[in-house]
């Protein structure tokens, strides 16, 4: 019974920090952020993050790439796809060459190094896509191409950290997969998609007009939703991936508005809110001074190779300048796939305990600073805020 008083009290002070923040001119996933720093381990110590909160997190980062999926625009994804996978490799190669190097000039092994690189090669796109559905950008070229950019992103992602673990030929909580299989199975997962898409989904949803149960289209939407997820986690990828293609599967159905009408209440209520707190609750203050050199650099390097990298991506792709810049910013955001690297990485040895908080606290912060710079880019680029009308008639 503890766990309804913590989250009643999270619920209370990310409504109240949310709004607050709005009133700033702040988006509001910065202050349910400092929500979970204010309450967590950082500051005050009232709130851990339990098997509860942790379970709640993770269905809210499924619940919030469901809408992203429900709200992105199919023509979009396929007209930028190209400019995405090259924003991605561009974003890729950029943290993990640069931030490889700079942990070796902290003394850093060769191997820890070139994993911190993957570590920040990460982009978790949850939050781009909360602050870009606030100032109604996701709808968009630039929108379109950090969706995709970010898919193709954890993609590479996995597929490095599957290297780095067998290279390493450890299988202390990571069990050892064959690179060849993963990477099949995550092929076959793709085509999934496209049959879902193209035919499941559609079929499901008509399905669901026979059934005797109130709101049984949503209830339909969800299952997809949480079948992908699952399915996605199954193969190495992030159930985020999973879940936003399941939103645009619904999406290309006729029960797109019900369905997302339905959802949005419910995740913004209480999963998504949790999911921020979640980012903020992994923060912790101890041994900050002695580590303080590195966390400045490598949190500085976190922003800038994504935001330079991702934004000459964009550039190659002929973007404008204020595109570019927007494609970078919102490729910043490093959040929960990175946090799950890092984990996923200490468990197999490839980082030191003595550095994992470190590298954690630099995520948060990258984190954090993401949406400020994201909320900049969208002013600079007024276009953004609305969908081109000739993209909609291709």
């Amino acid at each position: 019974m503890a766990f309804l008083g913590i989250l009643c009290l999270l619920i209370v002070a990310t409504t109240l920090a949310g709004h607050f923040a709005h009133r700033m001119g702040i988006p509001a996933v910065i202050g349910e952020i400092l929500v979970g720093i204010v309450l967590g381990p950082a500051i005050l110590n009232w709130v851990h993050l339990t098997t509860m909160v942790q379970t709640f997190s993770d269905i809210g980062v499924v619940v919030l790439m469901f809408i992203g999926g429900l709200e992105s625009n199919l023509a979009l994804l396929r007209k930028y796809l190209r400019p995405a996978i090259v924003v991605a490799i561009i974003g890729v190669i950029f943290p993990v060459v640069i931030m490889g190097v700079a942990s070796r000039l902290f003394q850093f092994s060769w191997f820890e190094s070139l994993f911190i690189g993957v570590i920040f090669s990460a982009t978790s796109v949850s939050i781009s896509v909360e602050v870009l559905k606030e100032f109604k950008a996701l709808d968009t070229k630039e929108g379109a191409t950090i969706l995709g950019a970010a898919v193709a992103d954890d993609i590479i992602g996995v597929i490095l950290l599957s290297i780095m673990i067998s290279m390493m030929g450890h299988q202390s909580g990571v069990s050892q997969t064959n690179l060849g299989v993963v990477l099949l199975e995550q092929v076959a997962f793709f085509i999934g998609v496209f049959i879902v898409i193209k035919w499941v989904a559609p079929y499901l949803m008509r399905l669901s007009d026979h059934l005797l149960m109130a709101a049984s289209p949503t209830i339909v939407a969800i299952i997809i939703c949480l079948a992908m997820a699952w399915l996605a986690d199954l193969v190495g990828l992030s159930g985020a991936i999973g879940a936003f293609f399941a939103g645009v599967a619904i999406a290309q159905t006729d029960y797109q508005h019900v369905v997302d009408v339905s959802i949005e209440p419910v995740g913004y209520t209480m999963f998504i809110p949790l999911f921020f707190v979640s980012v903020g609750l992994n923060m912790t203050f101890k041994g900050f001074w002695e580590a303080l050199p590195f966390i400045a650099v490598m949190t500085v390097l976190g922003v800038l190779t994504k935001l330079l990298g991702c934004g000459l991506g964009a550039k190659l792709n002929g973007f404008s300048g204020s595109s570019n810049y927007l494609v970078g910013a919102g490729m910043i955001s490093r959040g929960e796939m990175a946090l799950i690297t890092a984990q996923i990485g200490f468990s197999a040895h490839l980082l030191s305990g003595d550095y994992y908080s470190d590298v954690i606290l630099v995520i948060i912060l990258v984190t954090m600073i993401a949406p400020f710079v994201l909320k900049d880019a969208i002013h600079r680029a007024p276009h953004a805020t609305r969908t081109p009308k000739s993209v909609e008639e291709n």
